[in-house]
Order: structure tokens, then sequence, then C-alpha cells
């Protein structure tokens, strides 16, 4: 079923969405440089450490439930079992190269690509998993009526303290009240957030069955 725009902005507010993606895509590309030396580093340590892929994959709804392919540096090994068929917890996959790239957020910047797509922009609701779809009421739909963000009001509100539904609640304010001090208070909270190491992770997949979860690289 084609999804089915309700949502109204202010003029203002349509007038502000057509900047900012103006505004990210210059400041992706401004970003694109610096970024893919530390990518680059950052894949030959991952694939040093582990087998499979330095980038992982994953298909999640985007813009008007749009489904996208999001990047993002492995965390984690690739292997979901040990050599007994024990699941592994998330915590025994992680990588040492996976913990320093979450740390520092390096393990986003392959969603720069995201953006220069027109799939992602730097700020707006976290793309959750498409198993969440069915979870969302009427009014927390609203979140697919903007790009998803690399970070998000949720992000600067302690997003790992909060359960799913609370993350929800949070981007309907963000969409509701989007404008560019809304906005700029994100970028610097977020700024802040990654230099102090403090909740920058994503927890988006946390408990989730490691099979669903997985993207394959193909």
């Amino acid at each position: 079923m084609a999804y089915v725009s309700k949502h109204v902005f202010t003029e203002k507010q349509k007038r502000y969405l057509k900047i900012k993606r103006v505004l990210d895509i210059l400041l992706a590309l401004i970003l694109l440089i610096p970024a893919s030396i530390i990518m680059l580093v950052f894949a030959i340590w991952i694939r040093l450490e582990s087998k499979g892929p330095a980038i992982f994959k994953q298909r999640r709804p985007g813009y008007h439930q749009n489904i996208f392919t999001l990047y993002k540096l492995r965390s984690m090994r690739i292997e979901t079992r040990d050599k007994d068929g024990k699941a592994l917890s998330d915590q025994e996959r992680m990588t040492l190269s996976g913990k320093v790239a979450r740390k520092t957020s390096v393990d986003e910047l392959p969603q720069l690509l995201n953006i220069l797509k027109g799939e992602m922009s730097f700020i707006g609701p976290r793309p959750f998993l498409i198993n969440d779809l069915d979870s969302y009421n009427e009014e927390q739909l609203v979140r697919f009526e903007v790009l998803p963000g690399i970070t998000s009001w949720t992000a600067i509100h302690g997003r790992n303290n909060q359960t799913l539904q609370e993350k929800y609640d949070q981007e309907i304010y963000y969409v509701n009240h989007i404008s560019f001090a809304i906005d700029m208070k994100i970028f610097f909270k977020t700024i802040g957030l990654v230099l102090s190491q403090k909740d920058v992770e994503d927890h988006v997949t946390d408990g989730r069955i490691a099979a669903e979860i997985i993207e394959d690289d193909k």
C-alpha cells in the first residue's frame, strides 16, 4: 500500500526543509574527503581483526516508509554462534575496532553516502528496523514525513535510557517543531556528546534476534 502523507507543515517549515536538504548536501561533500580517510583506516583495522566486509548494510524504512539500505562500519563479528552452537551476545561479538568506532561515532560516517543519495539527513528521526513498522500508532507515523537522520532529537535526550515507544514520542515533537533553531540545538549537543563519548551508541538492534538484523553482503 502506498504511503499517504497526512501531516501538514507550515509554509516556513516547508521552506526550511528545502534549505536543509541543500545544507545536507554541501556539508556531506565537505566532509567526504576527510571522512573517507578515517573510514579507510577503520576498514583496514576491521578486516584485519575479523572476517567479513568492513561495511555493515541493513535495510530500514525511511522517508514515507520507503525502504533503503543504511551503511555503517561493521562493529561486530559476523559469527552469531560459537563453535558449540551457543548464541553469542552483542558484547561477545563486539570487536575492539567496533568499540572504538561506536564510542567515537566513526561507525556512522558511511551514512554520508546515504545523505548524498537523498535517503538521509544529518538530523532527523533515527531509522529503526523494518520489523518495527507495525509498532507505530497513527500519531507516531509522523516520523516518516521527514528524512531519517544520523543524529536526532532522541539522541540528545538520553536515547539509550528510553523505551522504543518513548523514542517514537520524542520524534513526534521533533517533526511538529522542525526548524533551523531545533536542528542547531541537536547539532551542537550531538558534538558535545561525541566529544564526551557519552550515550553516543545506536542501540536500535539491542535485544533483537541476530538472524533478523544481519544483512548479507550481496
